[in-house]
């Protein structure tokens, strides 16, 4: 049989899973000996019965329960809701990890009208009574009955300006009791009856709420951000109350072991006397720092001082401890590894290896591979932030933090950066037509598209900060304004600030600083580089990117998409010219111009690669998003090429495709348009065997996309070989490569082992093989994934982090049937996935060789891939 329940006393920190994070920690301290007050853990079992049973809690566990609790008042002395000696106990939740947004903590639980009274003669303090059962009442109906706090606030204001003072521990016990009653008849007024009397009613509503807080939007939302899976469930802490609102010797505090902020090894915290837990948050009455503790009761301080370092010892890491002061004693309430800034994970994992506390490994754990993300990208100033309110939400697509004026066209953003002016572009959804304006603005702000949309995938790879599939504000491009959720108009020009990190942005100017890497991340590098044995490369489409990957510490490029080039402003019109060109010759002509420039930026990317290995994709988007759609712009292309206007909108009619993301794209482009494929190929290996002249030794690895029959991988593949052996025959030189494809269609998946026999490497494209799995598109999904989230039918975007159940068993077939045929088969991701932690273990796992990434992912990769390593044994 499950046992359910278990005191302090039965439970150790290795218990985490059963007994929450909060529980394992309080058990373990009860078993160290440390000033810890007596209580029980009900498990993340019992939660999980609870959803199992139709959000019930069984008989047999209510059993258990009271059980638990009758043994408890025999070992404390005190009984529960027994008015001569009553026993008041804490409820708090605790998930196996910490889970900000979960339920709130209860405090004061078995007071009611009778035992209020009673605590008031046996403690001889009827205002500290009064003021406990206050809180009670507060605090219950707020997170237990869910009517709003504000509401609570609102009579406790009142009662204290009716009274003339200023702060809570100024109010008499007549001035309590009279917050009291007025808090009772608000229950009464919400909920159509009294507020519950009866203690054991009192602690089951309590714990059913924190079984129900596990699924609240906040910590739903928490879970997918953070990779917590929605099955594990969270425990219930029950707590014998220790009292800090006693008097001017009780007091409540939060202090770190170490500066959580900096790292810096001391003793980091605040504290209120004469105070429950939650004034220290509240910020109605000024905190004191730790060290003042000192000063008001040396002896306790010394104590803390002590139990914290002992703690630190024990965990091997930053301790983040809540204690309370009761009467002159001290008691410890909770202690977990702290939360901490990534500047300061790093330097308390580097200093803790230099202490002889963590091996290498251990201390590399300690530092989230997410965390990374804050110290590669801009952020907001913290004071600026705190007084700035969101005027909507979307998507945190890309990181970091990005103020500027608005600006609702590509080419008015790059003109607005030209006179000194910071831009935030902002577009229904951008195309690739948007690439000079992205690159030229702040950061990227659009109404429709999800994580992995046009807009999400470009801003990381070049490092800009994007908020995506803001729905919230409704944007007019044509008349170059918007609204915010407020109904608030914003004009070209006004200033906004999006938030990267968070989806949130604001209606003002919000200064940002620029990130600081310490000594401590290349440390820390250093020791992922030596743990992982996946290598980490990038998507990189520019120079610049190719270099910006290099300082990050990328092993060469896993994509680099063609595409992106010809958008270039002195390169489009060519590429125009050959899209409209109704002859191959035509085209050929056309396809002349562009080689020298295509040419020229292989060389330069080879050379900034510095002979790290660099895969090419050939020409991937379908040809009518080189054009214009407007009726105006399309005249003003046509005078440039000279045609007419309707022989043009004819071409554009006749490109426009119903579905073109499964359209006439990819490898179908080389079979339709040889030239294309033969011009592409030209340019990739006449860069090399120039570079290669200077001293480098470059294998291009060409790559052929949306390949799902062998045998059209066979023709691509052919013209290519054709067309490189000639020109390395012709150049006189001895020169490699190799010609690869990639695995996003689900039919090159389930037929790798003869798609295998005429590619030399698979890279798979997670992007396109989660869409074409799922069947939605990755720019639309963002519309309904949120009530997929809500209604648990999916737990993360599958765009963000890789379905290993369905797109991942498509990669691992694709594993082994491709080695079957071709043992030596390179493998590498180019999906986003390559820069998701999790994904990342999972491809350690099946066995890739590479994962690739945006540059400013690269650092993320590098320490993921040393956790898959460490987690793998």
């Amino acid at each position: 049989m499950s046992k359910y329940v278990y005191q302090f006393s039965e439970g150790n920190a290795k218990m985490k899973n059963l007994l929450g994070g909060k529980g394992a920690n309080l058990a373990e301290m009860t078993g160290l000996g440390l000033p810890v007050p007596r209580g029980f853990t009900i498990t993340t079992e019992a939660c999980i019965r609870y959803y199992d049973d139709g959000k019930i809690i069984s008989d047999e566990i209510l059993d258990e329960i009271n059980s638990v609790l009758a043994k408890s008042e025999g070992e404390i002395g005190k009984k529960f809701g027994d008015p001569e000696n009553p026993l008041l106990v804490s409820v708090r939740s605790g998930a196996r990890v910490s889970m900000p947004g979960m339920m709130d903590t209860i405090l004061n639980l078995g007071l009611n009208d009778v035992v209020v009274e009673g605590l008031s003669k046996l403690t001889d303090n009827e205002r500290f009574a009064y003021d406990s059962y206050r809180r009670f009442i507060q605090m219950f109906s707020d997170v237990v009955m869910d009517i709003a706090k504000p509401k609570f606030e609102k009579i406790l204001e009142q009662v204290k300006e009716e009274n003339g003072v200023e702060f809570d521990t100024e109010l008499t016990a007549d001035n309590l009791k009279e917050v009291v009653k007025r808090y009772k008849h608000l229950y009464n007024q919400e909920k159509g009856g009294d507020f519950p009397q009866e203690p054991r009613e009192q602690l089951m509503e309590a714990v059913k709420a924190v079984f129900r807080s596990w699924d609240n939007p906040r910590a739903i939302v928490y879970r997918r951000i953070n990779d917590i899976p929605g099955n594990w469930g969270t425990a219930v802490n029950v707590q014998e109350m220790v009292y800090g609102n006693m008097g001017d010797d009780s007091g409540t505090g939060v202090a770190f072991t170490r500066d959580p902020s900096t790292g810096e090894k001391k003793l980091y915290g605040e504290f209120l006397m004469n105070a429950q837990g939650e004034d220290v948050v509240a910020g109605i009455r000024t905190p004191q720092s730790i060290e003042q503790l000192k000063e008001a009761n040396p002896e306790v301080y010394n104590q803390f001082v002590d139990i914290a370092s002992k703690l630190e010892n024990h965990y091997r890491d930053m301790q983040d401890m809540e204690f309370t002061i009761e009467r002159g004693k001290l008691f410890m309430l909770q202690t977990r590894n702290g939360k901490r800034t990534a500047n300061a994970a790093m330097k308390i994992a580097v200093d803790l290896v230099d202490e002889n506390m963590l091996t290498k490994k251990e201390a590399i754990m300690k530092v989230e591979p997410k965390q990374l993300d804050t110290l590669l990208h801009p952020a907001f100033d913290q004071n600026g932030l705190k007084s700035a309110v969101p005027i909507a939400k979307g998507l945190p697509a890309s990181p970091g933090a990005a103020t500027g004026k608005v600006y609702f066209e590509a080419d008015d953003a790059v003109e607005a950066v030209a006179k000194g002016e910071k831009a935030i572009l902002i577009r229904l959804e951008t195309s690739p037509e948007d690439i000079e304006g992205m690159n030229a603005a702040q950061g990227i702000l659009t109404a429709r598209g999800g994580m992995t949309s046009h807009a999400a995938v470009v801003a990381r790879g070049m490092g800009k900060c994007c908020v995506a599939g803001c729905g919230e504000i409704k944007i007019n491009e044509e008349e170059k304004y918007f609204i915010d959720k407020n109904g608030e108009k914003y004009l070209e020009g006004d200033w906004v600030s999006l938030d990267g990190s968070t989806g949130n942005v604001y209606g003002e100017k919000i200064a940002t600083t620029d990130p600081e890497m310490t000594g401590d991340f290349a440390t820390i590098m250093e020791w992922a580089d030596e743990i992982r044995t996946l290598k980490i490369r990038t998507n990189a489409d520019t120079p610049k990117d190719a270099a910006q990957a290099v300082v990050f510490g990328a092993e060469g490029i896993g994509l680099c998409r063609t595409e992106h080039m010809f958008f270039e402003s002195d390169r489009i019109m060519a590429m125009r010219e050959m899209i409209v060109s109704r002859t191959a010759e035509q085209r050929n002509k056309a396809l002349e111009k562009l080689l020298p420039m295509q040419r020229g930026d292989f060389e330069a990317i080879y050379k900034e690669m510095k002979g790290f290995p660099v895969t090419i994709r050939l020409l991937d988007p379908p040809l009518h998003e080189f054009l214009p759609h407007e009726d105006e712009d399309i005249k003003a292309l046509a005078i440039e090429l000279e045609v007419t206007f309707e022989e043009l909108k004819e071409i554009v009619i006749d490109l426009k495709e119903f579905n073109p993301m499964m359209g006439h794209r990819g490898c179908r482009l080389a079979v339709t348009y040889p030239e294309i494929a033969e011009m592409q190929t030209k340019a990739i290996i006449e860069a090399a065997i120039n570079v290669n002249k200077e001293g480098l030794d470059v294998v291009p690895e060409i790559m052929i996309p949306l390949v799902g029959e062998v045998k059209e991988l066979k023709y691509v593949k052919d013209l290519v070989t054709g067309t490189a052996d000639s020109l390395i025959k012709e150049a006189g030189v001895s020169m490699k490569y190799q010609v690869g494809t990639m695995i996003e269609i689900p039919r090159a998946a389930l037929t790798a082992d003869e798609i295998a026999k005429e590619a030399e490497f698979f890279s798979f494209g997670t992007n396109d093989l989660t869409q074409m799995t799922f069947g939605f598109s990755r720019d639309d999904a963002g519309r309904f994934l949120e009530e997929y989230y809500g209604k648990k039918i999916y737990e993360s975007d599958p765009f963000a982090k890789l379905d290993q159940k369905g797109v991942g068993r498509l990669v691992e077939m694709s594993v082994e049937l491709g080695k079957q045929t071709r043992p030596g088969i390179k493998l590498g991701v180019c999906g986003e996935h390559g820069g998701d932690p999790s994904s990342i273990e999972f491809c350690h796992n099946v066995g890739l060789d590479y994962v690739s990434c945006s540059p400013f992912r690269v650092p993320i990769a590098r320490l993921a891939a040393a956790h898959a390593v460490i987690n793998s044994k």
